[in-house]
């Protein structure tokens, strides 16, 4: 497979995807042992995948959460190759787009920082056929990687489940959205590497 391919499967696997495979591994492979702070709360590493050579995923759970049934998250990802933080966004953008028939609550809105070579996607989608349903707000943060070589995202997950859960993080939204979205614009995010 040629590195373009590779890349592009790679941030295929960026996107968000309701349903959250059990836990494989717990060890760091960018960089970033944990815990991660984050307003206050600590986030310790507990799943890490490597679905090909070019990309690498890991999520953060606060203590007493798991990666299949959390209420917050952070998640560390990251893609080799040649591609810039826009491009990964993009993508994301597409699979919401292409979500909005059979979800509707999709919902998003795309912020650059051109001085930083940075970019900030906040969205929101929804699994209503699951039982419990799950709406899922998640605010992600695009740039590159610390060798340059690819971009690293750094990103917040909140979910809410079952009707009542659904509507709570939906009404929290209005208060705590700007509040996260100015803290992970300005969060001093660890140096993430690929694995040499």
């Amino acid at each position: 497979m040629n590195r373009i391919r590779q890349t592009a499967v790679a941030v295929a696997a960026l996107v968000t995807a309701i349903a959250v495979t059990p836990a494989l591994a717990q060890s760091d492979t960018l960089g970033v042992p944990g815990p991660v702070a984050f307003l206050g709360q600590d986030y310790n590493l507990s799943w890490t995948s490597q679905p090909s050579e070019a990309y690498v995923k890991q999520e953060y759970v606060p203590a007493g959460q798991s990666p299949q049934t959390f209420t917050e998250m952070i998640l560390v990802e990251a893609v080799s190759g040649d591609m810039t933080p826009m491009q990964a966004a993009a993508t994301q953008i597409k699979s919401l787009e292409a979500r909005k028939p059979n979800d509707p609550v999709v919902n998003y809105q795309i912020i650059e920082n051109e001085g930083a070579g940075e970019v900030m996607l906040d969205f929101v989608v929804s699994d209503l056929k699951a039982d419990p349903i799950i709406v899922e707000w998640n605010a992600y943060r695009y740039m590159r990687l610390a060798d340059g070589n690819g971009v690293a995202l750094f990103a917040v997950s909140r979910r809410g489940y079952g009707e009542e859960g659904a509507r709570a993080l939906l009404g929290s939204l209005t208060q705590v959205r700007a509040q996260v979205i100015k803290e992970l614009a300005t969060y001093s995010v660890p140096a993430i590497r690929m694995a040499p």
